[in-house]
């Protein structure tokens, strides 16, 4: 829910991509669906006029989440 609501504070389309399935950034539904466990890697792509400082802060938000199993 934190991703979503960084994610929403953008313009940018944010799009978030995990073992070959792409998903909308801003869609708590979507990312739910796109089933990443703790731990996972994903690669965040952002389009749009404040693309790079979007990426910071969702990378941002990222750094702070706890280690899994922690």
């Amino acid at each position: 829910a934190a991703f979503v609501e960084v994610a929403s504070r953008f313009q940018a389309d944010i799009t978030v991509h995990h073992e070959g399935r792409s998903v909308n950034g801003k869609s708590l539904w979507d990312l739910l669906l796109l089933a990443a466990m703790p731990g996972s890697e994903l690669v965040i792509e952002a389009a749009g006029p404040d693309a790079p400082p979007a990426l910071e802060a969702l990378a941002e938000l990222l750094s702070q989440a706890p280690p899994p199993g922690s």
